[in-house]
Parts: C-alpha cells; structure tokens; sequence
C-alpha cells in the first residue's frame, strides 16, 4: 500500500462518518413530528410540545453547519499539508520527542478549540438561551474553556509525555507500560473524580439535614447500602437541565444530585431516583464498565503497537519525518470502524444495565415516582419522545423514555 493509497482511505473513513451521521440525523429528524405515545401523552402540553419540536429542529439544523465546517476545516487541514506545517513548528523548537508531541498536539487541540468556540458560543447564548436553558455567564463559559485548556495541558498532557516516554524507552513494547499507568490513572480517576476534578468547575455541598436526607437514609438502610456521601452540586449556574451520578467505590462512593434535580422532582421522586443508581453499583455495573473500558484500552494500545512504527501512517499524513504523535493522529482516524463497533456493544450492554437497574428501584422502592421523575425530566429538558430506532441503536446509552416507562410498568 502507498501513502496516497492511505491518505485517500483516512480521507474516505471522516467523509463515510459524516455522511453515515448526518443521515441517521436526518432519520431521527423526521420522527420529530410523529404522534407521541400513549404512554407519554402526558409529558406535554401541546405548548410544550410545540416549543420541544422547535428546540429539536433548531439543533438538527445548527448541528448540520457545526459539523459541515468541522469537515470542511479537516479536510482543508489535512489536503493543505497541515500537520507538516505544525510538526516543523514544533521540531524547530525543541529535538526532544516528548516536547515535540506535547506542542504539536497542543497546538492542534487548542487551534480546533478555538474555531469552534464561536460555535459552542452561539449554542449556549443563542439556541439555550432562546428556550430556557442557559444560565451560563459569559465569565463562567471564558473560565470553564482556561480550565478545560489548563486540565487538557497538565492531565492530557502528563499521560501523553508518559506514553511518549515509554515508547521512546520500550519501543513498540510501549503498549504494556501505558496500559499499566493508564490502568491505575483510570481507577485513581474512577475514586476521586468528584473530590479532585468537580470543584474546579462546581460547588459541591453535603445535603442537609431534612425530610429529603432521611428519606435517603432510610431507603439506604432498608437496602443495606452504606450511604453517607451525599451532595448537591449547583449546576443552575450553568443550565436549568437536571441530573443525578453515582461516582466512586469503597469508601469514596457518593451520589451527587444537581440543585436543579431538587427542585424539579419531589422528595420520593428523588429517592426513586437514587434507588436507580444503587441499583447500578448493586448489580456492578459500574465495576463492569471500569473493567470494559481498561480492556478495550488494552486492546486498543495492542493494536496501536503493531502499526505505530510504520513510517506510511507519518507519510500518508504528508509528514516526512516518521513520529510517535503523528503515526496516533493516523491511528486514530483508522481505528475509529473499531471503534465504532466497540462503542456499539458498550451502548447494548449500557442499555440492558438501565433496566436492571430501573427493575431494582422498582422492586425495592416503587415504580411510580421513577416514571413521574423520568417524565419530569424528560419535560424539562425537551427531550425528544419520539427518535427513529436507528439513531437510538446508534446513539443512545439509555433506552428511550416510553421503552422504560413500559417496562417499569410491567
């Protein structure tokens, strides 16, 4: 196989992902429209419901520019020898590999950032804002991208000059060693997220002391699941959206609810929904997905292994000095089929993991307030009742509202 051969196969998967998406976009959009189920007839009013078909047709149609010119940028970028020109840059600063990588990708994920920061702009300050979502400042939204940057730079940056190094080190051998530190980066992660990562970004404090907490104590005990971390994150100041995760294990699990969950559902619609993430953590769920994803990681670094010394993935990109950073940009583009199917398989078991887990807080709570809650939220957030089977197959890591509400009302 030649370069050329390469370069046209890497350009031929970004344009068969996009055009795959947008028409499952387009299948999904058409749906919109469609009667809603019986079972769902009282989520909305038909003001609501009128207002929930505009919001989901004005993100289909801004998501189709924001993705058109993502494309566009990328093939120009790469057609225009565009990694060469940043991969001189950054040889011409440095001869060291690990600081070579570093600015190169630095340069790359920042520059990508910023383009579409006018994008994501318009998405929170203009579409969010129109229908009642937005609550971000524009401090807060300039704040979170210098935090996303400085957490991309020092986290994202730390595990790339590791693997740099190990490779450097190992040689193709490399991918054992960044299993490993990415193993114990992942679990470290999994543990302390919420105590380390959270607060740069949100107010985290402890519920107080109320019917809501004894109703959550008392659930707990009737389940012998030891609970005592539980807080309230204030994700008003960012959107009216509501929502509620289980993080941690061991003595570091705690469920952290949204202000605005609290102030959406009931004081038993609450606890259902809590009953539904102890569900997850009772049935390992969560120790599933933590193994899933170390496995595929490996699997993934493996192959990465075989093919990184290959000077065509440098080549194929119009870098004629073969790298590390470069050979993973083409890696990456070339791995995404794979990785597409694996993602598929994860959604499958994600979903099947959602009713377990809505089961249990059936079976040890009650159905009702779960449906209420879940309709609750549903309504809040405009959610689409009514998606084309493929896009769900696709896309969604939760089965759709009216699949649960059917099965929790078996």
């Amino acid at each position: 196989m030649t370069a050329t051969t390469l370069f046209y196969i890497i350009i031929g998967i970004l344009i068969l992902n996009f055009i795959i998406e947008k028409i499952l976009s387009a299948l999904n959009a058409k749906h919109f429209n469609d009667t809603i189920p019986e079972q769902l007839k009282d989520v909305y009013d038909e003001a609501e419901y009128k207002k929930s078909q505009a919001y989901k047709k004005t993100n289909y149609r801004f998501g189709i520019i924001t993705s058109s010119f993502s494309l566009i940028i990328t093939l120009a970028f790469f057609f225009l020898d565009g990694f060469e020109l940043v991969d001189n840059f950054a040889r011409s600063n440095t001869e060291n590999p690990i600081w070579i990588g570093l600015i190169f990708f630095g340069i790359i994920m920042i520059g990508s950032d910023i383009i579409m920061t006018p994008f994501s702009y318009y998405g929170t300050f203009v579409i969010e804002e129109q229908f009642g979502f937005n609550k971000t400042t524009k401090k807060t939204f300039v704040l979170d991208k210098i935090k996303g940057w400085l957490m991309t730079a020092i986290i994202g940056g730390g595990i790339l000059a590791l693997i740099i190094w190990f490779y450097e080190f190992a040689g193709t051998a490399f991918y054992l060693y960044a299993w490993a530190a990415i193993t114990v980066f992942t679990i470290f992660m999994n543990m302390f997220y919420s105590r380390l990562i959270v607060p740069l970004f949100n107010k985290q404090t402890p519920l107080e002391e109320g019917s809501l907490r004894t109703k959550i104590s008392n659930y707990a005990a009737t389940v012998g699941f030891n609970l005592n971390k539980i807080f309230v994150i204030d994700g008003s100041k960012r959107s009216t959206k509501a929502n509620a995760y289980f993080s941690g294990f061991g003595s570091e699990k705690r469920v952290t609810l949204y202000d605005t969950l609290i102030n959406d559902l009931d004081d038993d619609e609450i606890v259902a929904v809590l009953a539904h993430e102890v569900g997850h953590y009772k049935k390992k769920h969560i120790i599933f997905n933590l193994v899933a994803s170390i496995l595929l990681t490996g699997l993934t670094l493996f192959i990465l292994s075989i093919f990184i010394a290959n000077p065509l993935l440098s080549e194929a990109l119009g870098v004629s000095q073969h790298s590390f950073h470069i050979g993973l940009i083409a890696f990456g583009i070339l791995y995404s089929p794979l990785s597409q199917i694996t993602g598929l398989i994860m959604n499958v078991f994600s979903r099947k993991f959602e009713y377990q887990a809505d089961n249990y807080a059936k079976t040890t709570y009650a159905a009702d307030p779960l449906i209420t809650s879940l309709k609750k939220l549903s309504k809040n957030s405009l959610s689409n009742l009514t998606p084309h089977p493929a896009y769900v197959f696709m896309h969604y890591s939760h089965p759709t509202l009216h699949d649960r509400i059917l099965n929790l009302k078996k």
